[in-house]
């Protein structure tokens, strides 16, 4: 298998979630072993570049925010991070004129759709992956972020929520091009009515709103969309929409299984500190055509998906 970016540039403007800020981002081609990067262009000079990787991360509150050695933030990555490993896109310069991604809807499905109208290709060089090699978890009270090895890339994700309209959910799935369009893709970010006042006292959800985030009651009872919810645990399948999205930072698709129980963003950045502190959990490998991994990573329906 190869690496594979966009065909074309493509453009899409839009509000930050936390910052309430319009803004206008461009996804554009890039070469082989690039990686995916931000670039500022209201930042001047090589301070205006961010790279989308673990090692950025810089805050994780209520969203991944990357910020470089020279100060310059690209935050809430992680809906775009995900879109792109959903799509199997490796290298990808991404130009923006704020310091946050925009939110669109609130799920990955509109920069899942810009990448489709764009197109993708194949490069020269190799696709690369990371393999889990052992087990490494890592936990804080009582939530736990864990990977095991497996072939392709497997995520668990368990919820428990005080609010009867979320209550426990859980959910199992091989993540693939196809799996990640139809089971994850779509599902919204959330919140509670009751948080809105303190989240915005405090800089964050400014650009929040029924158009890009599902809303519940303060009763905990009732989700205040009109339009419902897109999936009936779309909670838990937005949890797995944000870990694959963090765990894109790693810098390459990552063949193993990821658990994650209750885990959030920063829980989730700490399991990739914690991997790859550990030089004996993991090792590059190359995808070779027809592989269990690049049959895994190819398949296009999920192995296993359970609701609670």
């Amino acid at each position: 298998m190869r690496q594979r970016t966009l065909k074309t540039a493509i453009s899409c403007t839009g509000v930050g979630l936390h910052s309430g800020a319009k803004v206008t981002m461009t996804l554009m081609p890039a070469e082989a072993d690039t990686g995916i990067r931000f670039r500022r262009t209201d930042v001047k000079g090589q301070g205006a570049i961010v790279p989308a990787l673990w090692s950025h991360v810089g805050d994780t509150r209520m969203n991944s925010c990357l910020v470089n050695e020279d100060g310059v933030q690209i935050g809430t990555v992680e809906h775009l991070m995900s879109a792109l490993a959903g799509s199997g896109i490796d290298n990808c310069l991404i130009e923006i004129n704020g310091a946050e991604v925009p939110v669109m809807d609130g799920s990955a499905a509109p920069f899942l759709f810009l990448i489709e109208c764009a197109g993708t290709v194949e490069l020269a060089a190799p696709r690369r992956a990371i393999r889990i090699l052992k087990r490494v978890s890592v936990t804080d009270g009582d939530k736990t972020a864990t990977f095991t090895p497996a072939a392709g890339f497997k995520v668990r994700f368990d919820i428990d929520f005080a609010s009867q309209a979320i209550a426990q959910q859980s959910l199992a799935l091989a993540v693939t091009k196809g799996s990640f369009k139809s089971e994850i893709s779509r599902a919204r970010t959330f919140g509670f009515e009751q948080e809105v006042a303190y989240l915005r006292a405090n800089g964050l959800a400014r650009g929040g709103s029924l158009d890009n985030a599902v809303v519940i009651d303060s009763t905990g009872t009732k989700v205040l969309n009109d339009d419902g919810l897109r999936y009936g645990d779309e909670f838990v399948r937005h949890k797995i929409l944000d870990a694959v999205g963090d765990l894109y930072l790693a810098g390459a698709p990552i063949i193993g299984a990821f658990h994650g129980i209750r885990s959030g963003h920063a829980l989730n950045n700490r399991l990739l500190k914690a991997l790859f502190a550990d030089q004996t959990a993991w090792a590059w490998t190359t995808i070779a055509p027809g592989s269990a991994a690049a049959n895994g990573m190819n398949a296009t329906e999920a192995a296993l998906a359970i609701a609670v």
